[in-house]
């Protein structure tokens, strides 16, 4: 592939975020001619077209979730996401509809059962990241994640990657990462290990939130030195470090468990995953199919204004990207 293509960013787009932004919203409100709603769709359909017109992405990847509570962190803990319900029939018809529209706007999607958006593209990233190692290019790739997740951001590896909140506009560096957790995006595993997400029902260690995770691992780095210096923590100047020593002894199982659920895997061995083997060119993004995209509004009986506003919006994305190209 032609290097000056390769010096493009990567975007690895996280597409739950936008779904169920969407299908929550009071300002995203769309049925079709059946009644049906179609609001997470609708609303995914509009933030792609934002995305192709704003971020004109040359290599990007959607990472879809499809693991609620089969996938393998569900079966080291059950409490893991417990707080989580199954999509209901229309909402599952409208999420396999978001994968297919991906697709059809040019944009290679990936899902899996066993492992979560995160992990996809915590592996593509990784793949990308070592391909580029080999060749003549001048460093890693910039990766943009976009997301507001702030569990992804343990994948900022280098200075250039960020955290895009597309929806707020704001791009959150490892710099960033650093001021607002105080630790650095590599120890956020370890950070969660120590005080929970409570989102993600990750206990942590009782008594341990995010000023004493933090001021633990700017002390001792890792979750791993934090056991092998408990007697240290012991003679922290931290307020009840005696009760904080005796929770860590207490706890030991729960925090590493926590760490375990709270890292995202980047090396995934299993070769029937369809991201397990990635390369930069299967992640370059082509125009929008126009055909594609009308059968697919018909097929799932968008209003004929709808479907046309949509139509026109994909269809300046290709004019655009075509005049660029040339």
């Amino acid at each position: 592939m032609d290097e000056t293509l390769e010096a493009h960013p990567l975007f690895l787009v996280d597409a739950s975020i936008y779904i169920f932004q969407s299908h929550f919203s009071a300002y995203v409100q769309c049925t079709n001619r059946n009644d049906q709603d179609l609001s997470a769709l609708y609303g995914f359909i509009h933030f792609l077209l934002q995305f192709l017109r704003r971020a004109k992405p040359v290599f990007a990847a959607i990472a879809h979730d499809e693991s609620l509570f089969c996938g393998f962190r569900h079966a080291l803990c059950s409490k893991y996401k417990s707080n989580r319900e199954l999509p209901d029939d229309n909402l599952g018809m409208q999420l396999e509809a978001c994968y297919v529209v991906g697709e059809i706007f040019g944009l290679s999607s990936y899902r899996s059962r066993v492992y979560e958006a995160d992990d996809i593209i915590g592996t593509i990233a990784s793949q990308i990241r070592k391909a580029r190692s080999g060749s003549s290019l001048d460093g890693p790739p910039q990766i943009q994640i976009v997301s507001r997740d702030k569990d992804l951001a343990q994948l900022l590896l280098t200075d250039k990657d960020c955290l895009w909140d597309f929806s707020a506009n704001k791009r959150r560096f490892r710099s960033h990462i650093k001021e607002e957790f105080g630790v650095s995006a590599e120890q956020l595993p370890d950070f969660l290990g120590l005080a929970g997400d409570a989102a993600d029902c990750i206990s942590g260690v009782p008594g341990i939130g995010a000023v004493k995770a933090a001021r633990l691992l700017q002390e001792f780095g890792t979750l791993d030195e934090i056991y092998r210096n408990l007697n240290a923590v012991a003679q922290m100047k931290v307020r009840g470090s005696g009760q904080l020593t005796t929770s860590l002894e207490e706890n030991r199982d729960t925090a590493f468990l926590s760490r375990k659920l709270a890292t995202i895997v980047c090396e995934v061995g299993d070769r029937d995953e369809c991201f397990g083997e990635v390369s930069l060119s299967d992640l370059y993004v082509i125009t929008p199919n126009l055909d594609e995209l009308r059968s697919f509004l018909v097929e799932y009986s968008f209003c004929s204004r709808d479907s046309s506003e949509i139509v026109k919006q994909a269809a300046q994305i290709s004019k655009d990207s075509s005049e660029h190209a040339v």
